[in-house]
């Protein structure tokens, strides 16, 4: 084995230019096939961050317009939820787990002796918390028994806190607030990644008995059960749009008359994207290293062509078959596997560079902030990997200049020049 590798650095060293440049090819494609992953990883990972507190097997009905004729009706009729529809909603008992709705009621003046707010009130059910998780700073989220009592409690954002007490992190539990002259008391504070002055949450019987709105709905929310692939999704959304169209007179093709946020169907043709996008960056990064491959493979033929008469006195003598195919095999997997080594710790040091630089990455999108590349970095699973394919390329780039060696009659080699 000594004498094997001091063969190949004799080899190795009589060609330094020639092996550099073949190297460098190789090298060159490992680092940007580990820079590609690197940089897929942060998209990836930004998206699992921004969903991964969503529950994902949720369902958002929201009111539209129609834009078809239905039964002597016009189009451009507004369509208004009702509590009809909620009825409907569990009536799906296979497919639906709990049902929830909320209301909407803006223009509301939130005070605490001088100061005040103008904000957005959001009546919610308790189940709200499950499809919308929030990130509760102090306190708690709106429950069932303030629901079932009409309570005047409260949910606000710190950044409301910060406007009616002066600083976000007040102790404010307990506490009385005064809107559009009703006394409400806060019960939770929460925070979001957004900047911005967000609304309030109050219970849903609580919206609709001050305000009156005894039959309308703002939203639907509930949460899914045994929809686990785009096929049952598209059927039960099928399904629910024509009994929801059947309650208020529209054409169940008509798909501006309701609107349906379906999380599920989301997350499976998202998830379906993530998987091209792994494959698209391992053949776009495969297709590079396979010009360093090809490289080495075209030296091997080169040194083959050069060390002919070698090989037929090597063979004259005695030499087997397998001792010539193993030296130029190892030859070609000794280059492919140092300079392959070289790239990929030059693509590991060039993802953590840019995990540094831009690894938490987030975008203004209005109402909020979210996150578009998070920490693109690769694993140990990818570096096994790229071990494995970095011996793989190496026999594959040896093998058939070794091929060529072996089928080398002595008598013609020795007459080679």
């Amino acid at each position: 084995m000594i004498d094997l590798f001091q063969e190949i650095y004799g080899t190795i060293r009589r060609n330094k230019l020639r092996t550099f440049l073949t190297g460098f090819a190789v090298a060159w494609g490992i680092f940007m096939l580990i820079v590609l992953l690197g940089a897929g990883n942060g998209l990836i990972n930004a998206f699992s961050s921004s969903s991964g507190d969503m529950i994902m097997n949720s369902m958002k009905i929201y009111p539209g317009y129609t834009t078809k004729a239905f039964k002597g009706l016009k189009e451009g009729r507004s369509i208004k939820l009702n509590e009809q529809d909620i009825n409907i909603t569990n009536s799906f008992d296979d497919n639906v787990e709990s049902v929830g709705a909320t209301l909407e009621k803006g223009g509301i003046i939130l005070s605490k002796g001088g100061d005040f707010v103008s904000i957005n009130f959001t009546g919610v059910m308790p189940n709200y918390n499950e499809s919308e998780p929030m990130n509760m700073k102090h306190g708690r989220f709106i429950n069932k028994k303030d629901v079932d009592e009409s309570r005047k409690s409260i949910v606000i954002h710190e950044n409301t806190v910060e406007m009616l007490f002066g600083r976000k992190d007040a102790n404010v539990i307990g506490k009385d607030l005064n809107a559009n002259g009703l006394k409400y008391q806060i019960v939770g504070v929460y925070t979001d990644q957004g900047n911005y002055s967000p609304g309030a949450y109050v219970p849903y019987t609580t919206l609709r008995t001050i305000y009156n709105l005894t039959n309308e709905i703002g939203t639907l929310v509930f949460i899914t059960k045994n929809l686990n692939d785009l096929k049952s999704n598209d059927q039960f959304e099928t399904k629910y749009r024509s009994a929801i169209a059947a309650n208020h007179q529209f054409d169940s093709s008509d798909k501006s008359a309701i609107w349906i946020w379906n999380r599920m169907e989301d997350f499976i043709q998202q998830q379906d994207g993530i998987s091209i996008l792994k494959n698209a960056i391992w053949i776009v990064g495969l297709l590079t290293l396979l010009s360093g491959i090809v490289g080495v493979s075209n030296i091997m033929l080169i040194t083959v062509k050069e060390r002919t008469r070698e090989f037929g006195i090597r063979k004259a003598l005695g030499a087997r078959p397998m001792s010539v195919l193993w030296l130029i095999i190892s030859e070609s997997v000794v280059i492919t596997t140092i300079f392959g080594y070289i790239g990929m710790v030059a693509g590991i040091a060039a993802t953590e560079y840019m995990n540094k630089v831009a690894g938490n990455q987030v975008m203004d999108i209005g109402i909020a902030q979210a996150t578009v590349f998070e920490n693109p970095t690769v694993g140990i699973d990818i570096a096994i990997q790229a071990t494995l394919t970095l011996i793989i390329a190496g026999t594959l780039a040896g093998f058939f200049p070794a091929r060529k060696a072996v089928m080398i009659r002595p008598i013609e080699a020795l007459r080679a020049d």
